[in-house]
């Protein structure tokens, strides 16, 4: 009877390595990058996949932003503009895809690419808009909204067709990220001071506020798209996963997981559509990027795992809208790509 007890024991045991080892593997093939057909001059600083086409964007320094057609083998140039004298902070599809939005470093001046129509649209001045510059900002879930970062703590809100402001909010310190709820209902804030807040979207009143649990300075904030979590990334590398509902009804909510695999500012998350995956990185080391199953919170042990540096310092990430593909800009001018098998679809 112990022989069998020790043998049902073994292979137990077995079976929670393999589980393990699933867990912590991904199935993933290295691609050609995304923007093989054209590379950046500079550093890039924005990838992003269409919401709908199996067509990526890629933005930096070089004053220009390159549309790719995503077939994991050549991927094809479709697109180039060249900005003058304007280079490309951020870039953002608008909700239906039809249109990007691209900000700057130094003014107010921001550019609208309709691509229907294949226009460029500057935008030189936003009425309402007290600010000198326009720089970070997120497209609402609905497509009706632009949410800007402004200095001093302010969020405005700019509607897409009139283009003027109508709310703002403020935070006491300086805002370090903003992420929509997936409905765009509510919008999480995370300062430099280590303070997270949750706003109404209609009213522009502050829901709750809370300080990340053991941060002292706040540098990115995601939201998952099913609504359940929160992730919260800090100047030590840490990244705070939180409940959703849990950040709504406790002024003190403690984190599901703290992620501690970056030694370095933890500057962009991304969550995969599923809600499957966290993206989290840093810009400030090479190879400083890691994927994180949920919600096991296990970080896959064989991404990145290849035999030369592909990855350098990570500006932003970005999964295709069936978690297919997913990519990153870096300081190389570079978007490496990667197939996720586990998913069928782009």
């Amino acid at each position: 009877r112990a022989r069998v007890t020790a043998h049902i024991q073994s292979l137990c045991c077995h079976a929670y390595i393999l589980f393990w080892m699933y867990l912590t593997l991904l199935q993933i093939k290295k691609c050609l990058h995304a923007n093989n057909d054209r590379p950046s001059e500079d550093r890039l600083t924005t990838v992003q996949f269409h919401p709908s086409a199996q067509v990526v964007m890629t933005a930096g320094l070089d004053q220009s932003i390159s549309l790719f057609q995503v077939d994991g083998k050549t991927n094809p140039k479709i697109q180039s503009i060249h900005l003058e004298k304007f280079p490309v902070h951020k870039a953002q599809f608008s909700v239906d895809g039809e249109q990007v939005v691209a900000t700057s470093f130094r003014n107010k001046l921001f550019y609208i690419y309709d691509m229907m129509e294949g226009k460029v649209i500057p935008v030189h001045t936003v009425r309402g808009l007290r600010e000198q510059r326009v720089k970070e900002f997120e497209v609402s879930p609905d497509g009706e909204s632009l949410l800007l970062t402004g200095t001093s703590g302010y969020l405005h809100v700019l509607t897409m067709k009139t283009k003027e402001v109508v709310n703002s909010m403020k935070i006491n310190g300086n805002i370090a990220g903003v992420a929509f709820s997936h409905d765009g209902s509510k919008v999480f804030t995370n300062s430099e001071e280590g303070e997270v807040y949750i706003w109404d979207m209609r009213s522009s009143k502050c829901l709750n506020r809370f300080t990340d649990d053991g941060c002292v300075s706040g540098t990115s904030i995601a939201a998952s798209k099913n609504g359940q979590y929160l992730a919260c990334g800090s100047a030590a590398g840490v990244v705070n996963v939180y409940s959703q509902e849990e950040c709504m009804r406790q002024n003190n909510p403690k984190p599901l997981k703290a992620i501690m695999n970056l030694v370095t500012s933890a500057t962009s998350l991304c969550f995969n559509p599923t809600s499957e995956i966290l993206a989290i990185a840093s810009r400030a080391d090479d190879e400083a990027a890691r994927l994180v199953h949920i919600p096991s919170f296990t970080v896959f042990s064989n991404f990145p795992m290849f035999q030369r540096k592909t990855i350098y310092r990570a500006h932003r990430l970005d999964f295709s809208p069936n978690s297919g593909f997913f990519s990153l800009a870096n300081n190389k001018g570079r978007a490496p790509l990667f197939r996720l098998l586990h998913y069928k679809h782009f």
